[in-house]
């Protein structure tokens, strides 16, 4: 049987864990203590102990050096049940912190070691190509004004913009966008990949200098392949990816709650 996507998420899979363990202890009628004085180190628990010692160290540590970890587990697991006994995780917002960033990881720990193969980069790029525009060649005449205001009048004038005097080039033939950022700034560049090359005016387009319109007469860029690219497509793809995920997994968890602003 297929089951849905939803259920293979982790945090799905820790609310439906901690649901069956408060649903146990409510049957069979023993409250949930965190502040009891009764530990027990399971094999599973060692276990992870000694993992975590061999993942440092590069080998497994000796009968000794376990019993000291357990040990030192011990301890920490007596000091931290002491301090919830003493309440001493009450209003530490640097607890509170750390327990949210905790459950947000959870939230998208799937997606931090995925790799979901070369079908769902390669749509991934197609669906978002301005994250990953290649270099590319444009020409184009500007305008330069000292306001937006000023260049939506000259764009809805009968007349082709002039602008005003600035030391820079009124037209430019094939520049590279390495130099168009060089000379008009980064966010002009960026401007630019989101006007149609079609000889009309346009704008108005922020640079560091003002603002402009601009008549792009041609742009070369040829589509971004995913295999030169395949990691920096993959960094994206998880990042982008497990924050929807955590937002995804605080939506469902927030509409459980009732928030009242006290005034």
């Amino acid at each position: 049987m297929n089951l849905p996507a939803w259920t293979r998420e982790p945090l799905v899979h820790f609310l439906i864990g901690g649901a069956a363990i408060f649903a146990v202890f409510a049957w069979i009628g023993q409250p949930v203590d965190p502040a009891s004085r009764e530990i027990t180190v399971s094999r599973e628990q060692q276990a992870q102990i000694a993992l975590q010692f061999q993942r440092t160290m590069q080998r497994p540590p000796t009968d000794a050096e376990l019993d000291r970890l357990v040990e030192r587990w011990v301890r920490q697991e007596v000091l931290y049940r002491e301090a919830l006994r003493l309440g001493l995780d009450q209003d530490d917002a640097v607890l509170r912190q750390r327990l949210a960033q905790k459950m947000e990881a959870l939230a998208s720990s799937r997606t931090e070691l995925a790799d979901p193969g070369d079908a769902v980069l390669q749509e991934w790029l197609e669906d978002n190509p301005q994250r990953f525009l290649p270099e590319y060649r444009v020409s184009f005449q500007q305008a330069w004004f000292e306001s937006e205001a000023d260049v939506l009048e000259a764009l809805d004038s009968e007349v082709e913009p002039q602008g005003g005097d600035i030391s820079l080039p009124r037209s430019v033939d094939a520049l590279p966008k390495a130099q168009v950022e060089a000379r008009f700034g980064r966010q002009f560049a960026e401007e630019l990949t989101a006007l149609a090359a079609d000889g009309a005016w346009q704008g108005p387009i922020p640079s560091g200098f003002g603002w402009h319109a601009v008549r792009l007469t041609a742009r070369d860029t040829d589509a971004a392949e995913l295999e030169p690219i395949r990691t920096r497509v993959l960094a994206d793809w998880r990042f982008r990816t497990g924050a929807n995920r955590r937002d995804d997994a605080y939506g469902v968890l927030r509409e459980a709650y009732t928030v009242t602003l006290e005034k």
